[in-house]
């Protein structure tokens, strides 16, 4: 992502909400991890926030209607020049539209869909909100990527709705591939076989870029989440994967490099 307020080229991840059955708690949660601030968005879908670091946009956080059990996931965006025009190649492509397209006030367009294997993902058609800032500073998105059993079959959806140009990482027993836009990494696609929960089944992973991997992993443990794969070091830095008090999974990256791989 680009440091201002600038149109992202279409397959960019542009930003990343959660829905909670809690907001308030889930916002204390993040921001005593992270420091966010808060500052009201638009509420079609309900109470809505967006978290802000000095000011400028980083995540949104919305409440579920109350009775609503839905499993509480982070949700990535992907930038469209026309949230319509997408919706329909990824009903083309098999994927499903779950909400939208709807106008999201004067900010933008938005639509909620799964592709084939049930990964949920969101479309953003930035108008007056053009999605996350300030990236690479700890408490923003970082990196992306997909979580599934295999890369090849969920790839070429991606590639037909978003243009994306796929590259494998090459290496023994590591099914990964990068998702690249104007020839440089955007987004990935990691295979991880069997060892994919049964529970959750294929998503999307948030990486929230950390100042130091170890001390945020102790932190989320102190605010109520759980550390579900401790501190590690990796190709892109130093890794964790973590919980909130709701379950929402996601990872944490102190970065070693400018646009990390993560795996």
């Amino acid at each position: 992502m680009t440091e201002e307020a600038t149109r992202r080229t279409p397959g960019t991840p542009c930003w990343t909400s959660l829905m909670v059955h809690s907001l308030a708690a889930t916002q204390e949660f993040y921001s005593g991890l992270f420091g966010w601030t808060y500052h009201s968005g638009p509420g079609q879908l309900g109470p809505y926030v967006r978290a802000e670091l000095d000011g400028r946009p980083v995540a949104g956080i919305g409440e579920l209607p109350p009775g609503r059990q839905l499993p509480v996931s982070w949700t990535t965006y992907l930038a469209s020049d026309d949230a319509d025009a997408t919706a329909e190649r990824i009903r083309c492509c098999g994927g499903t539209v779950g909400v939208g397209p709807l106008e999201a006030e004067e900010e933008g367009r938005l639509v909620i869909a799964m592709d084939p294997s049930g990964a949920t993902f969101g479309v953003w058609e930035g108008r007056r909100h053009l999605g996350a800032q300030g990236a690479g500073v700890p408490g923003t998105p970082v990196w992306h990527e997909l979580l599934t059993a295999e890369t090849t079959m969920i790839a070429k959806f991606y590639e037909s709705v978003f243009g994306y140009e796929t590259e494998a990482v090459v290496a023994a027993d590591f099914d990964y591939l990068t998702l690249n836009v104007n020839g440089a990494p955007a987004a990935a696609i990691h295979g991880v076989g069997n060892a994919l929960p049964r529970d959750q089944g294929p998503r999307w992973m948030t990486y929230f870029e950390t100042a130091d991997t170890d001390a945020a992993a102790g932190l989320v443990a102190e605010l109520g989440g759980q550390v579900l794969a401790p501190p590690r070091d990796a190709a892109p830095g130093r890794l964790a994967t973590v919980a909130d008090p709701e379950g929402a999974v996601f990872s944490l990256l102190r970065s070693d490099t400018p646009a990390p791989q993560a795996g």
